[in-house]
């Protein structure tokens, strides 16, 4: 379901309108559709004003595009150079082979490989294919997508291993805490200082006691800080940032989800 896998037939639905073309687009198209091409445009560094208007000045850039990808520079979009287009969510959608059958090396795994696509917001905060594949098709200012991101993770792991999901998810960081506690995985700061975080976990920010506000993967636990993947985040580490990328934090206001090995 969240897995790329025999041309899309179990992808979820929302999945499939990001990574395949529903039916040829070309000048004078308009909606969701045409805004989807210019956002992945924008993200291949053909940027252009994204309206959901495919007009002259879109198949343009679209022709500009094809020509950089070696395709016929027709300036419309069939099924080829939308998969170009989309490639990069088609590769972070892809099944990896896994050696370990441990879940926190799968979950460190497809956080890897989710980096290396460089998801990025696109069109305004929290919009575009990236921030909807991690929030079940949602998105716009008010879907703030770390939860989502660290979720989308979880889902692929598990289905990688054909194994239930420990925790249900959420695209809420307190609805992740709550669900780790009742699972029996959360670990607090003060007991995580004393017997370590394993790679492969999921931290929390805390600011009360029940009130946590970004999550991300821990990647590579040391004795002062570690080194996380995290959505919707930036190099600053703030919380509303705008791509996936990798951090180092400190433990303090941080509580954990161990998850099992």
């Amino acid at each position: 379901m969240y897995l790329l896998r025999d041309g899309a037939s179990g992808l979820a639905d929302y999945l499939r309108q990001e990574v395949f073309l529903a039916q040829p687009l070309a000048a004078g198209s308009r909606g969701q559709a045409a805004r989807r091409v210019q956002e992945w445009l924008s993200l291949h560094g053909h940027r252009l004003a994204i309206d959901g208007l495919y007009g002259a000045i879109t198949a343009e850039v679209v022709a500009e595009f094809q020509t950089s990808a070696s395709l016929p520079p027709t300036g419309a979009v069939d099924a080829a150079t939308f998969a170009r287009l989309s490639r990069p969510l088609q590769q972070a959608l892809s099944p990896l082979s896994m050696a370990s059958r441990s879940l926190r090396a799968t979950v460190v795994r497809y956080a890897q490989s989710h980096l290396a696509q460089r998801p990025l917001e696109i069109g305004g905060q929290n919009r575009g294919p990236w921030v909807r594949a991690y929030m079940d098709g949602h998105d716009g200012t008010e879907w703030a997508w770390c939860a989502g991101f660290v979720t989308f993770i979880l889902r692929q792991a598990c289905e990688t291993l054909g194994i239930a999901m420990p925790i249900e998810g959420s695209v809420s960081c307190d609805t992740l805490a709550a669900q780790a506690k009742r699972a029996g995985l959360f670990l607090a700061e003060a007991d995580a200082r004393k017997s370590g975080v394993p790679e492969g976990s999921i931290f929390l920010v805390r600011r009360t006691s029940s009130d946590w506000t970004h999550t991300g993967i821990v990647l590579e636990p040391r004795e002062l800080l570690f080194r996380t993947v995290e959505g919707n985040s930036n190099d600053s580490g703030d919380r509303e940032g705008y791509e996936v990328c990798s951090n180092s934090r400190g433990y303090a206001g941080k509580d954990f989800i161990v998850l099992p090995s």
